[in-house]
């Protein structure tokens, strides 16, 4: 009878120890940081191990199968790049991940909030590059990452024109177009530029980007 005793409760504690190898934490905060396009699924840790192991999977919203996201296999980094696997701006994604610690050790799957390339990225600010003419100021702003111009035919950027009296003047400029040259401005005098971009189909935009000053010759 007493070794039918010890053995029940050693073959208890086995299954403690396989249950507690099993339940290690998901991870947490599983959601997409897009900026441009460039869509990174970023998560919290499940414990303070530096030894774990994360495995990313995808899908598009109202599909059922999920796919292995290719380089997001065995990291241990707690992000990922899943610009090329959610590159449709038109199609809403899903993606999830879970945790493993060796030899067996796995999390269930956390999964992330739905996103949107289209409606859920962020638009960095953009770089005005000026030049000054007999004419007036000539401007040119270059994109952050071309792909922003190739998803959206019609972005336009507004230019801001800023007086030495704090007045603004505001300008569009159509994304196609190379230069924007403002003319009929006083001679010797400083002004100062800003730009935004804009997505008026979308009613988004992104912050002005940095104040530029020049002086008209």
């Amino acid at each position: 009878m007493t070794l039918l005793l010890l053995g029940a409760v050693l073959l208890g504690n086995l299954g403690v120890c396989v249950a507690a190898q099993v339940m290690l934490a998901p991870p947490a905060q599983v959601m997409f940081d897009s900026v441009d396009y460039k869509n990174i699924l970023h998560w919290t840790p499940p414990t303070n191990k530096t030894s774990l192991l994360y495995y990313i999977q995808w899908k598009i919203y109202g599909e059922p199968q999920w796919l292995d996201v290719g380089g997001c296999q065995g990291i241990q980094k707690p992000e990922c790049d899943l610009s090329d696997v959610t590159s449709d701006p038109r199609e809403w994604y899903y993606a999830r991940v879970h945790a493993s610690s060796l030899p067996s050790n796995k999390s269930a799957w956390a999964l992330s909030p739905r996103f949107s390339p289209r409606w859920d990225t962020k638009l960095s600010r953009p770089v005005l590059r000026l030049s000054v003419t007999e004419e007036g100021i000539v401007v040119r702003v270059k994109l952050p990452r071309p792909l922003v111009r190739k998803m959206h035919r019609s972005l336009l950027y507004n230019i801001f024109l800023i007086h030495t009296s704090g007045k603004e003047e505001v300008f569009e400029m159509n994304c196609c177009s190379e230069t924007l040259t403002l003319k009929k401005l006083k001679h010797k005098t400083k002004y100062c530029l800003q730009a935004q971009i804009e997505i008026p189909l979308q009613g988004k935009s992104s912050d002005r980007g940095s104040r530029k000053c020049v002086t008209v010759l």
